[in-house]
């Protein structure tokens, strides 16, 4: 499975805003040589990279820099929901109409990942769930970064009051990764 380079271009910009200077230096430090060759000196946001990399680089901005503590990575996700949907991704955004967002989710994931696929389910005018399947690699770091970006992007579309659960994760031993997805207006 591959990433795009805009999810390890955010998390670079997540580290340097929240850690400051030379915190993205401190966590390629906590790489092996092999990944920072693959990133190399410029992140490409339209460029595939292994999905590896970025489960590497988040075991070490959780070592290095969030003192063991997972939580770290909604933040991540919400910054990075917040570059994204303010840039190449804006058209997604749905203001007033968060339901008619979380609608487009199939379509968001593509943009991503290049495997797997994502589905959305309405179960009531404010709230839904979020299932991801077929994903060939998965993380609890990935997974609490789509908690934070969702929460963020629904923020953007005029939401308030954002509760997001995930019920079952496979990096937990779930089959699916399944989130419940609660807002108001």
């Amino acid at each position: 499975m591959k990433i795009k380079g805009m999810i390890i271009a955010a998390r670079k910009e997540f580290v340097n805003e929240n850690f400051g200077q030379g915190a993205w230096e401190k966590v390629l430090a906590g790489l092996s040589l092999e990944d920072r060759q693959l990133i190399g000196e410029s992140i490409l946001s339209s460029q595939w990279y292994p999905f590896e990399i970025g489960d590497h680089i988040d075991k070490a901005i959780v070592k290095v820099l969030g003192k063991g503590d997972d939580l770290v990575f909604e933040q991540l996700g919400a910054k990075s929901a917040q570059k994204s949907l303010a840039k190449e991704h804006r058209t997604f955004l749905a203001p007033g109409n968060p339901q008619s967002f979380m609608k487009k989710t199939g379509s968001i994931y593509k943009f991503y990942y290049d495997t797997g696929y994502r589905e959305y389910q309405a179960t009531g005018p404010n709230s839904g769930v979020i299932t991801t399947y077929e994903a060939k690699t998965f993380s609890v770091p990935d997974c609490l970064t789509v908690v934070g970006w969702y929460k963020e992007a629904l923020k953007m579309c005029g939401a308030r009051d954002i509760k997001i659960t995930e019920e079952e994760c496979r990096a937990t031993g779930g089959k699916v990764c399944r989130y419940k997805v609660e807002w108001n207006i």
